[in-house]
């Protein structure tokens, strides 16, 4: 059967699958099936009786059922995979262990008196969640139960509060470690580690958009966002500047003391010392670094104790402390990747590891706190699996049936420019992210797409600079993700609103979630817009 046929008849096929409320995963696995059989085996259709003679059924487990389960069996056994349940485990930990609580409590306190400025502090704690730990619907869950009380309490708009929480909550797509991005390179053969370099800028600068959008906003129309009543013991905003500076110099300082103790950590065991031609020097871990460290480790000490006074900088740190865990998590995930200390799994088990350690310390460590974390990576991850198991299984049986090849075909031969053809993926992203999951549209669609636009001509991709040839699939992959950062509000199925649904007040209805979202769409196009009008800015820091 010819390909055209098979591609109509999927398409209606899922969709009639979908509307029907069978889950994806199954959906997929069994247009997989009617895929293979229409390609390999079409008189099966029309007489069943003549199972076992056909090219899929004359000799179970060789041609091209073989190639289909090996592929299916390659990715699952994939060992980057495993990073997958430890990043969810992490946000797991991260969400009942208090340390977001207390996250939430120090920004809130730098930012209290600042117009629009819990909406703020949510967005930056959103930015540090996704910093973490990757995960999506886990940041909105708990946005809703920390910031959304809270804004609704001090009179923000709704709809500000709503918008806010959601589409901050959804950043986790873009920010690494992403685990659509690690999804991605897994199913693309793509560098996991440069996707996340390229996705680093891209990331910052939609979260920058949604802060400056809460900026304009509030400072527009001062009703949406009324300021608290100071407290009686909320110093003014010049002492409060000066304990913050008081606040980042120690932490500063630590981080420069750590940094010494390494650096004669490699002294002592001669690690820093030249040898041979495969010697890489350790990053300001060599003795030349010496002077430079101790410089800073005096200029905070300088701050701490003689500018800014020893009283100011043990309030900034009491109220700021709540950051340190945060950072530290950071720093161990993204700092074991980009140092070249391990890669993606093993550092989301050391991410694991120590937001549990820090757990115990706060002593908020429990066997409860194990065991409710362990249950809800367990049901994510199976869920993640299923469709993972079925995607693929449909997209290894397109492939074989010649779709990828028929579309790519099609699609040349209208001659059309390559920004209209990127615009249209990008249209049919956006309408299937309004209904279906992103990891079945990773698995199904991108290995269509992204030979398409790997094929394009390079000169003509964007309207600013010129992408390197080597870079397109890391480009489109993060494109990709900023697609589905739509996607997650899109209406009807948009998943943020039923997350926020899920601990929103009764009087908030999803109506009144998806109106609150629609100006934050609009924000999150034009971050989309600036992604295609100028390639280049992913690929700045690779």
């Amino acid at each position: 059967m010819d390909p055209a046929t098979i591609s109509i008849v999927l398409v209606l096929g899922l969709i009639v699958l979908l509307a029907i409320g069978m889950p994806l995963g199954i959906a997929s696995a069994v247009m997989a099936a009617v895929v293979m059989i229409m390609k390999f085996e079409p008189t099966l259709l029309t007489n069943p009786m003549n199972f076992g003679e056909g090219m899929l059924t004359s000799r179970p487990g060789t041609g091209p059922l073989y190639i289909l389960t090996q592929k299916v069996f390659d990715l699952i056994t994939a060992y980057v995979l495993i990073s997958v349940p430890l990043f969810i485990f992490m946000a797991a930990l991260l969400e009942r262990s208090g340390i977001a609580k207390q996250m939430y409590d120090s920004l809130d306190f730098w930012l209290s008196r600042v117009r629009g400025g819990v909406a703020i502090v949510t967005s930056l704690m959103a930015v540090l969640m996704a910093a973490m730990s990757g995960i999506i619907g886990g940041e909105v869950v708990l946005l809703g139960l920390i910031a959304l009380p809270q804004m609704l309490r001090l009179g923000y708009n709704q709809n500000l509060a709503i918008g806010t929480i959601c589409a901050s909550g959804s950043l986790g797509t873009m920010i690494p470690p992403s685990i659509v991005l690690i999804i991605y390179g897994l199913i693309t053969e793509t560098s996991i580690k440069a996707l996340f370099t390229g996705a680093f800028l891209p990331g910052f600068m939609l979260a920058s958009f949604i802060i400056i959008y809460i900026i304009i906003r509030t400072q527009l129309d001062p009703s949406q966002a009324p300021l608290p009543e100071p407290a009686d013991d909320d110093p003014p905003n010049g002492q409060k500047i000066m304990m913050f500076v008081g606040f980042i110099a120690t932490l500063v300082a630590g981080i420069t003391g750590i940094l010494l103790l390494r650096l004669g950590f490699l002294s002592l065991t001669g690690r820093n010392v030249p040898g041979g031609n495969r010697f890489e020097p350790p990053s300001l871990g060599m003795p030349e670094d010496l002077p430079m460290l101790i410089g800073i480790l005096a200029g905070c000490l300088i701050v701490m104790f003689v500018l800014i006074g020893k009283h100011r900088t043990k309030e900034g740190w009491r109220h700021g402390k709540g950051l340190v865990p945060p950072f530290s998590v950071i720093g161990i995930v993204l700092g074991s990747i980009y140092g070249g200390v391990t890669g993606i799994t093993e550092a989301a088990g050391l991410g694991a590891l120590a937001v549990f350690v820090i757990a115990v310390f706060r002593g908020t460590a429990s066997v409860e706190l194990v065991w409710t974390s362990l249950m809800r990576t367990l049901r994510s991850t199976g869920t993640i699996i299923w469709v993972t198991v079925g995607a693929a299984a449909l997209a290894g049986a397109y492939t074989l049936a010649g779709g990828p090849a028929y579309i790519a075909q099609t699609i040349v031969g209208a001659e059309m420019h390559a920004m209209v053809v990127i615009l249209i993926m990008m249209l049919i992203l956006l309408f299937m992210g309004a209904f279906m999951d992103w990891v079945g549209i990773v698995l199904l669609i991108i290995p269509v797409f992204l030979p398409i636009v790997q094929n394009l001509p390079i000169e003509d991709i964007g309207f600013i600079g010129q992408l390197d040839p080597r870079h397109v699939a890391i480009w489109f992959g993060v494109l990709f993700c900023m697609n589905m950062q739509v996607s997650f509000l899109s209406p009807p199925f948009g998943p943020a609103a039923f997350y926020l649904k899920s601990v929103a007040p009764a009087h908030i209805s999803l109506t009144d979630i998806f109106r609150g979202f629609l100006p934050f769409i609009g924000v999150q196009l034009l971050a989309l817009s600036v992604l295609l009008i100028w390639p280049n800015i992913v690929t700045i820091l690779l």
